[in-house]
């Protein structure tokens, strides 16, 4: 990682720290190279470049440069092979030579968990293992000598993506109960950051209300719920991830409501970790993400905004699926009236504790979407632990 500042930078700004961003999105392909020296005014070719950028590694797009979009543009611009790379605690390294690096070994049979770019314990000690069983000295750190044993080496796994197919194994092996599973509920923003205001509703507090009727029905069912904040606290991303991480979550939701200057905008958006770039997916993520939009979708009126992959910091950094629910738009009167009456929000609960039961059913679930209810959920339940006494 470069020293670079990683203040917020956008239009109108000016410095070295500009010229900078603009030396490394030339690097990214994304602003055309020049042959003069790089301007360091934050002007609107430059803003378009960074909202190219941050539309393909799919993180959010609003033309500013904040700590997330400096490190994607930092680790832009590392290959593998560029430099040492190995384990540092509290400044793990970050990149897309991390990235590839985790693509061979997974490709090899070897599991660093997924493809996130980002040098930590899992790749270190998946590093470890392959240089033991190609006989390099044991240390953890990618230097030329285990790059060249990666050169003489070719793919040992076929049929897939490796990381794909272990994730969906040990959803099926894990059984088809959601009893007695974790689940992490993260309510949008929290303390000072009280997210988006319109229409007489704050964000934090009807995420906070959501969060706590989908606690309500998982509790009934045995399910462990824990929560990323209280009424008052309001963590960051990455403690939330790690919170869930420490906790050995199944599986964490984040509850957010979205916000635009176009007030038509309407409807339900769900996200999880993807980066197609280097094969960097969450199969079972994807798949929980597009159950909870189908069913809310069929149980409500909200418009259908689709599943997305996306790079943000919580969807990366947890090491259980997670899917990131943007349930309508403040911004938008009728999402906004929908959000404030109770029995809506109870819809939106149901619909996503029948989409985490029914991701663990398997090839078992033959029910048709949006006509599941609690009750049915109870009775499977009582039959299923009938079965096994």
């Amino acid at each position: 990682m470069s020293n670079q500042p990683k203040a917020l930078y956008r239009f109108g700004d000016t410095g070295v720290a500009v010229r900078s961003i603009r030396t490394l999105l030339q690097a990214t392909g994304d602003l055309a190279p020049s042959t003069i020296e790089a301007s360091d005014v934050y002007d609107e070719e430059l803003a378009r470049a960074v909202r190219a950028f941050q539309q393909r590694r799919g993180l959010i797009v609003d033309g500013v440069v904040g700590p997330h979009t400096h490190t994607a543009l930092d680790g832009a611009r590392w290959k593998l092979g560029d430099r040492l790379l190995s384990h540092i605690p509290g400044h793990m390294l970050q990149g897309d030579d991390v990235a590839e690096l985790q693509e061979r070994l997974l490709s090899l049979g070897f599991t660093p968990d997924r493809v996130d770019g980002i040098f930590g314990t899992n790749t270190e000690q998946s590093v470890r293992r392959f240089q033991a069983g190609v006989g390099l000295a044991v240390d953890g750190s990618v230097g030329p000598e285990t790059l060249r044993a990666f050169a003489d080496l070719t793919r040992s796994v076929s049929g897939g993506s490796p990381h794909t197919l272990r994730e969906r194994e040990l959803v099926r092996r894990s059984g088809p109960r959601l009893t007695g599973r974790i689940v992490v509920l993260d309510p949008g923003h929290g303390g000072v950051d009280s997210g988006i205001a319109a229409h007489g509703l704050i964000e934090s507090e009807v995420m906070l209300d959501l969060a706590r009727r989908i606690e309500g029905r998982l509790s009934a069912i045995g399910v462990t719920v824990l929560f990323t904040r209280s009424a008052t606290t309001g963590p960051d991303d990455l403690s939330r991830a790690m919170m869930a991480n420490q906790a050995g979550a199944d599986i964490m939701l984040s509850l957010h409501c979205d916000s635009t200057d176009q007030l038509r905008a309407s409807g339900v958006a769900t996200f999880f970790w993807g980066l197609e770039r280097f094969g960097a997916w969450s199969a079972v993520g994807e798949q929980l993400a597009n159950l909870i939009q189908r069913e809310i979708v069929a149980r409500t009126s909200l418009p259908d905004c689709r599943s997305h992959a996306r790079a943000w910091v919580l969807l990366q950094r947890t090491q259980m699926p997670t899917v990131r629910i943007e349930a309508g738009y403040l911004s938008h009167p009728e999402d906004a009236a929908r959000l404030a009456d109770p029995s809506f929000l109870d819809t939106l609960a149901e619909a996503i504790v029948i989409a985490l039961q029914r991701m663990y059913l398997g090839e078992d679930d033959t029910n048709a979407t949006g006509v599941l209810r609690l009750g049915d959920l109870r009775a499977y339940n009582t039959k299923q632990r009938a079965s096994q006494d």
